[in-house]
Formats: C-alpha cells, sequence, structure tokens
C-alpha cells in the first residue's frame, strides 16, 4: 500500500511541476511579442510564486526527489524500474540541469531590472528564459509520461476467466 501512496503522490507531484512548466510554454507566444518594459514587469510580479521561497520552487525540488525515492522503492520490479528511471533523468535534466544553466542565469538578471531600467541584452536573455522554459516542459512532460507508464507495465494484460453456472454464480 505504502508504493502505491508514494507513486500517487510522485505522479501528483510531477504533474504539478508539468503543469507549472506548460503554462511557460502556453505563454511563451504572447511573450516574445511583449516590448522589454512589460516583459520585466511580468518577470517581476507574475512569476513570483514561482520561485523561492514559495510553492512553485518547493514543488519543483520536491518532484524529482519523490521520483528518485520511488525509483529506490520499484528497484526490484523489472518492468517499472527502466521507466522510473527514465522519468528521474527528465526531471533531473529540467532541473537541476537546464534550470541553473539557462533559466536561472536569466532571472538573477531580470529580478535586478525595473520596466524603466531593462537590461541592454533583455531580448536575448528573454528568448534564453522563454526557450529554457519550453525544453523543461518537454523534459517534465516525458518524465511524468514515464511515470504513468511505470505503472501501466505492471497491470495485468490478461485476467483470469470466469465461467457462469446455471445458478448465475461465477466459478473458475
Amino acid at each position: 500500500m505504502f508504493l502505491r501512496i508514494w507513486r500517487l503522490l510522485t505522479i501528483v507531484l510531477s504533474a504539478l511541476v508539468t503543469g507549472m512548466a506548460f503554462c511557460h510554454a502556453l505563454e511563451l507566444p504572447a511573450k516574445m511579442q511583449y516590448p522589454g518594459w512589460l516583459d520585466v514587469m511580468l518577470q517581476n510580479s507574475l512569476y513570483v510564486a514561482f520561485g523561492p521561497p514559495n510553492i512553485g520552487a518547493f514543488i519543483e525540488v520536491l518532484a524529482p526527489l519523490a521520483a528518485i525515492a520511488l525509483a529506490i522503492l520499484v528497484r526490484k520490479h523489472q518492468k517499472a524500474l527502466p521507466l522510473t528511471l527514465l522519468a528521474v533523468g527528465f526531471m533531473l535534466l529540467a532541473f537541476p540541469v537546464i534550470f541553473f544553466a539557462f533559466t536561472e542565469p536569466a532571472n538573477i538578471i531580470f529580478r535586478k531590472a525595473t520596466p524603466t531600467s531593462i537590461p541592454t541584452n533583455w531580448q536575448q536573455l528573454r528568448n534564453q528564459w522563454e526557450y529554457s522554459h519550453l525544453a523543461r516542459f518537454f523534459c517534465h512532460l516525458a518524465g511524468l509520461s514515464a511515470l504513468i507508464a511505470s505503472v501501466l507495465v505492471e497491470i495485468p494484460t490478461t485476467f483470469p476467466s470466469i465461467t457462469v453456472t446455471n445458478n448465475n454464480v461465477p466459478s473458475s
């Protein structure tokens, strides 16, 4: 029962972090058209709940940790372990690798900016930020899919046959 609860918790955390990344992916086309002052204003107001010390950062860290723990729990499950490890790999690629290599460096500069003092390279920073989030979304989606598949591969594909007798009571 503990394994089932942990799997559910891990899938829910993964779904939440995938949803946060999906928000960024959906916003990308519109945000690529915004002027610098508006982009800086949004970066410093709209996305506050995504980062530390808020819930978004907590979920971002907790999801891959839960997946790592799940991999340990399913280490003897020959079908589920490779898919769980694949999920862990994608989640770790999204956070911390892509996040700290591309997203956070742009965040640091945007946090210091104001709508009246935008960085001279704001377009390059915006592109870096937006496309890193798009890459993170695809990593999180792949990780979530692998987690779900790791559960599905353990569901039996055949079921015992049941015959019905004359008195409508099933027997095997």
